[in-house]
C-alpha cells in the first residue's frame, strides 16, 4: 500500500476547526450584564443603597415640621449622601473586579481590542445604577410620606419642578456610578478607587461647603458633587446662585458631573490600551 493510499481523504478522520466567533459590543455587553448580575454583592449592593438611603432620609424626616425650611423635594432626596456612597461602590466594584480576581488576562484574551469592554461595563453599571436610584427614590418617597404631612408639604411626580428633581436624582445617581466605575478601571485597585470618589464626591464638597467664598464656592461648582443641582429644590437653587460661585442651574450642575464622567471614562480607556493589563 503506498503512501496516497493509506491517507485519508481530506477532512476525513478530523474535525474541521470551527469559526471563532466574532467579537461585537452586543456580545460583549451580554457577557458583562452576566458578569455583572451574577456577582453576589450586585443584589447586596443595590438593596443595601436603597435600604440605607431611604432609612436615613426617614430618620432626617423626623425633625421636620410646619414652618421648617422643608420641601417635598428636599425631604425625599435627604438620604442622597448614603445613595451616592452606594453607587460609588458598585461603580468601583464594576470597574475593578477584573484587574482585582486577576480575571482580567482571560477578559482581554477574549476581547483584545478591550475598549468594547469598558464600553460595555460603562453601559452595564449606567443600566444598574439607574434601577438602583429608581428604587432609591421610590423608597424614600414612601419613606418620607408622614413627614411631608407632617410638614405640610407635598411631593407629586406629576408636578413640573418634582418631575425635574425625581429625573435629576436618578441621573446624579448613574453618572456617580459611571465615575465610580471609571476609576475603578483606572486605578484597578477597589480600596483606592473608592477613596478617590468619597474625597471627590463628598469630602471635599463637605470641607468647601463649611468655609463659602469667592474661591471655595467656585471649586466646588466645577467639582462632581455639582450634579446634586440636578434634583436641588428651587429654594436651593436660589441659595445657590445668590453665592459667590458661578451660577450653573440646575442642568449645568448635571453638565458639569457628565464632564467628569467622560473624562475619567477616557482615562480609563487609555490606560487600558496603552498599558499592561494586570
Amino acid at each position: 500500500m503506498t503512501s496516497a493510499e493509506a491517507a485519508p481523504p481530506a477532512g476525513v478522520g478530523r474535525r474541521r476547526a470551527q469559526p471563532r466567533p466574532a467579537v461585537t459590543l452586543r456580545r460583549v455587553l451580554a457577557a458583562e450584564w452576566t458578569k455583572v448580575t451574577s456577582l453576589t454583592s450586585t443584589p447586596w449592593v443595590v438593596v443595601g443603597t436603597t435600604g440605607a438611603a431611604s432609612a436615613l432620609a426617614f430618620g432626617l424626616g423626623l425633625f421636620a415640621g410646619p414652618g421648617d425650611a422643608v420641601t417635598g423635594t428636599s425631604l425625599a432626596a435627604s438620604g442622597n449622601l448614603l445613595a451616592q456612597l452606594g453607587v460609588l461602590v458598585l461603580g468601583v466594584l464594576v470597574g475593578s473586579a477584573d484587574f482585582a480576581t486577576g480575571t482580567s488576562l482571560t477578559t482581554f484574551a477574549a476581547v483584545p481590542r478591550r475598549l468594547p469592554v469598558l464600553a460595555a461595563q460603562v453601559l452595564v453599571t449606567a443600566a444598574v445604577a439607574a434601577l438602583t436610584g429608581l428604587a432609591v427614590l421610590a423608597a424614600s418617597v414612601l419613606a418620607t410620606a408622614g413627614a411631608r404631612r407632617g410638614a405640610g408639604v407635598s411631593w407629586d411626580v406629576a408636578d413640573p419642578g418634582d418631575l425635574r428633581a425625581a429625573t435629576g436624582y436618578v441621573l446624579f445617581l448613574t453618572g456617580a456610578a459611571v465615575c465610580g466605575l471609571a476609576l475603578g478601571a483606572l486605578l484597578r485597585r477597589p480600596l483606592a478607587a473608592l477613596t478617590t470618589g468619597v474625597v471627590l464626591f463628598l469630602l471635599v464638597e463637605q470641607v468647601l461647603a463649611a468655609n463659602p467664598g469667592r474661591v471655595t464656592d467656585t471649586v466646588r461648582a466645577f467639582l462632581p458633587g455639582s450634579g446634586t443641582r440636578l434634583f436641588a429644590d428651587d429654594t436651593q437653587l436660589a441659595a445657590l446662585a445668590g453665592g459667590d460661585g458661578p451660577d450653573l442651574g440646575a442642568w449645568g450642575g448635571g453638565l458639569v458631573l457628565g464632564a467628569w464622567c467622560a473624562v475619567l471614562v477616557l482615562l480609563a480607556g487609555y490606560r487600558l490600551v496603552r498599558r499592561d493589563i494586570t
